[in-house]
């Protein structure tokens, strides 16, 4: 499931034309005045600084997950996120989805969450979509898991491999997920949390035999700013 972006001018005709008189014209030309004096543009303004990423920290049963969040392209969906950081409601959650794409498994997708904790979840949020962001599904981004757009709470997952299927299309209503990050540390633990055995009876609709038999336990995420 690999995924797959002169003009010239008309002098030469215009010298072939040229006279006596076009000759006139041009000395007159050069003794007319200079034009009057016009106002200075104003200075072209910098750029607004960079807002940097957050990093987090996600402590797993099976290793440490460094991830930055990229606040500058998707503040909304980065602001969600934080907040069930900065309340620990990410505390004891679990990666419990797995799916490997491909006959070598080289492509995936990895799940974790509040799978609908309801003592637990914040309202929905919009939808920051690549095709406004400028994202991309590649190896280690970190997106939100949604069912339509717009209906995104607390469950997210990381990409293996490049997926750019993912970030939709550029027009239209096949809008893709919101990718809010990457992963900077730790993606040979995301691979083996995917390489975790699946319950192949487990799940419901598309995601049936793609849940792992023992989730994985995330026993704390933490900002490391």
């Amino acid at each position: 499931m690999k995924p797959t972006l002169g003009l010239f001018a008309v002098l030469l005709l215009a010298a072939g034309f040229a006279t006596a008189a076009g000759a006139q014209e041009a000395t007159a030309d050069s003794a007319a005045p200079a034009a009057a004096p016009t106002a200075d543009a104003p200075p072209e303004q910098p750029p607004p600084p960079a807002i940097p990423p957050v990093n987090v920290l996600m402590h797993t049963a099976l290793g440490d997950i460094r991830v930055a969040l990229d606040k500058q392209h998707a503040p909304v969906t980065v602001a969600n996120f934080l907040r069930y950081v900065d309340s620990k409601r990410f505390d004891g959650i679990t990666f419990y989805r797995a799916v490997k794409i491909g006959p070598y498994g080289n492509y995936g997708m990895l799940q974790g969450g509040l799978r609908g904790n309801p003592k637990k979840l914040y309202p929905p949020i919009a939808h920051e979509s690549p095709r406004t962001t400028g994202l991309s599904h590649l190896d280690g981004a970190l997106s939100m898991a949604r069912a339509a757009p717009g209906s995104a709470k607390a469950d997210f997952f990381f990409v293996i491999g490049d997926l750019v299927s993912l970030d939709g299309q550029p027009t239209g209503e096949d809008v893709g997920y919101a990718v809010f990050g990457r992963v900077t540390e730790g993606m040979d633990v995301v691979r083996k949390i995917l390489d975790e055995p699946i319950a192949l009876e487990a799940g419901e609709g598309v995601m049936k035999g793609q849940m792992l038999f023992d989730p994985v336990k995330i026993l704390t995420v933490r900002r490391i700013d």
